[in-house]
């Protein structure tokens, strides 16, 4: 169990980007929705020790994060936005290199290891190949890789799927749905498909608040028979977002589909729509008046 508790953090050019972050998570996939700038990262980098909060607690599994950092390293796997790669270094060295560092020491435990997962994210035919060199999603299914050296008993992976063509996306979700039960799994991303598609529980933030908690199907189930949706002209998008509360809209077939959340029928055009996600998703950020830009 991973326990938050008022997590605090501001940088020195004034933007709180946590503010009073309380979250219990148990074991299995957790979904961390927000929009760009929410505070999902920040938080992520607070829990993978690489930077301090100012205020507030967090413990896994009796473990101080915050003031046992090296105690947690030897538990974290970590995969952020963002990693870099060493030139000409091939995957197969440097998950040999990465396995000294959590401290298997032993060359035929270290090889056991390194092959297995190498088997495990596709990757054992471009084994000698320089990271560098990989597609967008090699080098996503390598960071998985190595954020599961050690049996780690928290992984956190920080928008993965962002960039990623849809055969990487659907293998990459993959490797992460056989990621062990008994694990605290982190899924940070502002892609609500990825939380729909592997979470039994999520959050959704924005602001560096905790915006909303709850299983997909529960939050989902709220909203249920509130959502309508209607083809419109894309010039009249204006007048319908000053009438209606609306949600999002997206192209379908090159029209505007509008989906808005109304207590009763709204008539004019609309029909009745399921509930999914993501009306969940964009009428929390609506009602803490959240921008998906921020």
């Amino acid at each position: 169990m991973l326990t938050i508790r008022d997590l605090s953090k501001t940088y020195s050019n004034g933007v709180q980007a946590l503010d009073g972050v309380s979250l219990d998570i148990a074991e299995g996939m957790f979904g961390l929705l927000g929009p760009n700038g929410a505070g999902k990262s920040t938080l992520m980098r607070t829990l993978a020790t690489l930077q301090d909060a100012d205020s507030g607690s967090a413990f896994l599994n009796g473990i101080d994060i915050l003031n046992e950092k090296e105690q947690l390293r030897q538990i974290l796997g970590y995969l952020p936005q963002e990693f870099g790669t060493y030139p000409r270094i091939s995957a197969l060295r440097m998950l040999d290199h990465f396995a000294v560092l959590k401290g298997i020491v032993n060359k035929n435990e270290r090889k056991a290891l390194v092959d297995h997962l190498l088997n495990e994210v596709n990757l054992w035919d471009a084994r000698k190949t320089a990271v560098s060199t990989y597609s967008g999603g090699m080098k996503q299914r390598f960071g998985i890789a190595q954020a599961l050296i050690g049996d780690p008993q928290l992984v956190i992976v920080d928008e993965p799927t962002a960039g990623l063509d849809p055969e990487e996306r659907r293998r990459f979700h993959n490797l992460l749905a056989d990621i062990g039960s008994d694990t605290v799994v982190i899924l940070s991303t502002h892609i609500v498909d990825d939380v729909s598609d592997l979470c039994s529980d999520m959050a959704i933030m924005g602001g560096g608040k905790i915006l909303m908690k709850g299983q997909p199907d529960e939050v989902i189930a709220r909203l249920e028979g509130s959502i309508y949706s209607k083809i419109i002209e894309r010039a009249e998008l204006a007048n319908y977002e000053s009438e209606y509360q609306v949600l999002f809209s997206t192209l379908v077939g090159g029209k505007t589909k509008v989906h808005i959340v109304s207590d009763k029928d709204p008539s004019n055009g609309f029909a009745a729509s399921s509930a999914s996600l993501e009306d969940v998703y964009f009428s929390t950020l609506h009602d803490h008046k959240i921008s998906v830009a921020a």
